[in-house]
């Protein structure tokens, strides 16, 4: 009887992908290990293997095919000795999808203690204004996240001949995450280099080409990864400049996801914002949006120190607002106000701005007007814009999905206690992800990242409500 060959699923969460071309055509012979088709999604690109011996039948999904579902039938193989007329014809039905687990309920946040007030008042600090970030009169179209990141890197790839993008599969495969993707065709193999899969030995490389004056772009497929090569990153592209007394600059971006993405484990979701942002010598990025995404970037190639771009696999394919034009860059060390507001202040970077905008929409239906303010950059921090959303609020709640233990929210009470305690109502608070390796299971890594929820009781236990 005819063997269908089913649309595979990338990951036990991917509904759906591209059938982007077929490798084998209607009449060949197939034998089990073949190639004979490749499939994307937004997150990876997947090579097709036969499972069985025969003739290729029948292909029912034509090459770039978008949105086919998984288990879905995508050609017939006809067996040997059998058919290959009647095999074409009586392939295809379709297997039922196995069904979703269904998802534990969210944990709930525990209250902040009270405090009473403080005594003495510090001066008072102002807030960076971000209105003006957006060129007047330019024009505004809707990117994604994606497609932003591999616009600032083109365009300063055009605009200077030293800047180069190496990485795994950052050439050919035109991106892990297809972040890369046209690169290659622009500026060729010299320029979009792929590397072996050894993180020390090609960010080692990034590192020396930037200590002799050019300007690499190095792409971690995860940073989790970058463990291999933290040694290049932390002692010789950190301390460099330090310890040469200056003559050395180092410029050069570390760039890829960074945290927990859809249920890739322990291993596959570490947060490192508070690692890296331990570390003098280094600048830390991690924005949220689309357009701070690319003006970023763009301050990050032409900075003269290395800095670390952390980037998030699920904000990728999210689409935002984003100026048109080759020129758009944002300050590095510069916090913005995503939303005003005049009862609690709540901070966050990155993917946690989801919780934090989240979680002020929730409270204004409450009566509870919540100041959001995007950090962006985490080393240096702009904790002068936070105390002075925290002179008017004077309350905060700052929000991650990293570990609690010496975490970057950790870093943002103290700097508020330091910089503004006489004007807190009551202590800052905190909503991290949870002590313990991300677990596999998707019941319980959702338990184990915030949650909006845990974000509104934040705010109410501090606003007392």
């Amino acid at each position: 009887m005819p063997i269908d060959i089913l649309m595979p699923a990338l990951s036990p969460t991917m509904e759906e992908g591209k059938l982007a071309k077929w490798l084998k055509k209607e009449g060949d012979q197939v034998k089990a290990g073949d190639i004979i088709a490749e499939i994307e999604t937004d997150k990876a690109t997947m090579e097709v293997e036969a499972v069985d011996e025969g003739i290729l039948a029948k292909i029912l999904v034509a090459d770039g095919t978008e949105n086919v579902a998984v288990n879905t039938p995508i050609a017939v193989i006809a067996a040997d000795g059998e058919d290959v007329s009647a095999a074409a014809s009586g392939g295809g039905k379709a297997a039922a999808p196995e069904k979703a687990p269904e998802a534990k309920p969210e944990a709930k946040a525990e209250e902040a203690p009270v405090v009473s007030a403080p005594q003495s008042v510090p001066a008072q600090a102002k807030a960076y204004d971000a209105s003006s970030e957006f060129p007047a009169g330019a024009e505004v179209g809707m990117q994604t996240v994606r497609e932003a990141l591999r616009d600032a890197m083109a365009e300063e790839m055009r605009r200077d001949g030293d800047v180069f993008v190496m990485g795994e599969e950052v050439a050919e495969y035109q991106g892990a995450y297809k972040v890369t993707q046209g690169l290659l065709q622009e500026f060729g193999p010299k320029r979009v280099i792929d590397t072996p899969i050894t993180e020390h030995g090609f960010a080692g490389i990034g590192v020396g080409a930037a200590l002799s004056g050019l300007k690499p772009i190095v792409e971690f497929m995860t940073f989790n990864f970058a463990m291999q090569a933290i040694d290049q990153i932390i002692n010789s592209a950190a301390k460099t400049l330090y310890m040469s007394g200056g003559q050395m600059g180092c410029p050069i971006v570390f760039r890829g996801p960074n945290g927990a993405a859809a249920r890739v484990a322990a291993q596959h979701s570490h947060d490192y914002a508070a690692w890296y942002s331990n570390v003098p010598g280094l600048k830390v990025v991690m924005p949220y949006s689309a357009s701070d995404a690319k003006g970023l970037l763009k301050s990050a190639i032409r900075d003269p120190n290395p800095v670390i771009f952390l980037e998030n696999e699920i904000m990728y394919g999210k689409s935002f607002e984003v100026p048109k034009g080759d020129d758009f860059l944002i300050p590095i060390g510069k916090a913005k106000v995503v939303r005003p507001g005049t009862d609690v202040t709540i901070v966050s970077f990155g993917i946690g701005m989801t919780y934090a905008l989240g979680a002020a929409e929730a409270l204004a239906k409450e009566g509870i007007e919540a100041e959001v303010i995007d950090l962006r950059t985490i080393r240096p921090m702009d904790i002068e814009t936070v105390v002075a959303s925290v002179q008017k609020t004077n309350r905060c709640v700052a929000v991650e999905e990293g570990f609690p233990q010496s975490g970057v929210t950790a870093e943002i009470g103290m700097r508020i206690m330091e910089a503004a305690f006489d004007y807190l109502d009551a202590p800052v608070a905190r909503v991290t992800g949870k002590d313990v390796p991300m677990p596999y299971a998707a019941n319980l890594e959702k338990l184990a990242l915030p949650n909006i929820g845990e974000v509104v009781a934040a705010a109410k236990a501090v606003c007392y409500r």
